[in-house]
């Protein structure tokens, strides 16, 4: 049986219809995607994403577990920050992409739902002096996105206008509960939680982990707020539209962060890290393939594993397709032959049919979450 996010009673509720995502069962839509989807690029919306993972790394030694277990430099990421990184194997492939937030009593780390054991175990694997302790039971996420974001969160009595992109904080205990403000020795107080401006669409953005028992009442609040509820098939097309990359799909153990782009996520003179070597080799040799985007100027919705052609030469396939309800018109990411660049004519066979489309370099869309 799927897990059940601490909001499975909201989404019933709304009506949601529901799929079973990395083992729990998450809201799809709650009636239309691409309503959810204009909700977000033109006002608020709010996601639960209480399947992600979640644990903590605090200890003197924390700082340098996560050194050795990443790809990007957290030396140099400050108390009240955050940055994107990227777990790898011994091969050099991509284990997952994740975030880690610095707070004052220590670090946050925040991976895919589906590989949130794999890179846990990766942190553990190294850590010296330092615990690593798994809080995903205790807490729920909701993402609040969009333009009028900000507005909504501070309804909470939350004020975030101040927040630059990436910043993190504590996010305090509701009205009513603790004061607190950080610094216990093992992690956040257990009646506060992390505050971030971050987010997976592209746009203005907050993500709210707090304690799993007072998430229902803060997901009321956002919706009489004015915030409209928005499942994962919005969250898929509009990262879709900024071409953001998902782990199973456009990256895997099976690809590098040379070839899927991601090579601004990886410091290897910041020191050792799991798949360091392999990822010089990788870089040296240079891609073999490269991840792109396709927009389609013909007619047709392009999906995973759809085959590219360069004239009568395949060049590529689809890892993502969809439907941008922004652009109206497909749009896909794609690994292509290296000698492929921005601007060339290629076709999609999308069940028999090829469609017309053009190389580019996301983002699809003019939006940005900075």
């Amino acid at each position: 049986m799927p897990q059940q996010s601490p909001l499975d009673d909201r989404h019933r509720q709304l009506g949601a219809t529901t799929t079973d995502f990395a083992g729990w069962e998450m809201p799809l839509h709650y009636g239309s995607v691409v309503a959810e989807h204009t909700a977000v690029r033109t006002g608020g919306g709010m996601f639960d994403l209480s399947h992600l993972g979640t644990f903590t790394v605090v200890g003197r030694g924390a700082e340098a577990a996560l050194q050795r277990a990443f790809t990007n430099d957290v030396s140099a990421l400050r108390v009240g920050r955050a940055h994107y990184t990227l777990c790898l194997n011994d091969d050099g492939g991509i284990v997952d992409d994740l975030l880690v937030y610095h707070l004052e009593w220590g670090f946050f780390v925040v991976p895919n739902a589906a590989n949130a054991a794999a890179v846990r175990e990766a942190v553990e694997s190294v850590a010296e002096d330092c615990q690593v302790r798994d809080v995903k039971a205790d807490m729920a996420c909701i993402a609040v996105q969009g333009p009028a974001a900000a507005d909504l969160v501070t309804a909470l009595a939350v004020p975030v206008h101040d927040m630059g992109y990436l910043d993190c904080r504590v996010l305090p205990a509701p009205a009513g509960g603790s004061s607190a403000t950080g610094g216990a020795d093992d992690g956040p107080p257990p009646d506060a939680g992390v505050l971030a401006r971050s987010g997976y669409t592209g746009e203005l953005g907050f993500e709210l982990f707090l304690p799993a028992e007072a998430a229902p009442s803060r997901w009321d609040d956002l919706l009489e707020a004015g915030a409209t509820p928005v499942g994962l098939g919005a969250r898929d097309t509009l990262r879709l539209e900024m071409g953001y990359p998902l782990h199973g799909q456009d990256i895997s153990p099976a690809t590098s962060p040379v070839e899927a782009g991601l090579t601004w996520a990886v410091k290897p003179d910041a020191g050792e890290f799991t798949g360091r070597d392999a990822y010089l080799r990788a870089k040296n040799a240079g891609p073999s393939r490269r991840l792109w985007g396709l927009r389609v100027t013909g007619r047709g919705i392009p999906r995973a594993h759809c085959t590219v052609r360069r004239g009568d030469e395949v060049v590529g396939e689809t890892t993502s397709g969809t439907f941008s309800p922004t652009l109206k018109v497909g749009v896909a990411l794609a690994y292509l032959s290296p000698e492929v660049a921005a601007g060339d004519a290629v076709t999609i066979d999308v069940r028999g049919k090829s469609v017309d489309a053009e190389v580019t370099r996301p983002p699809f869309v003019d939006s940005s979450p900075k």
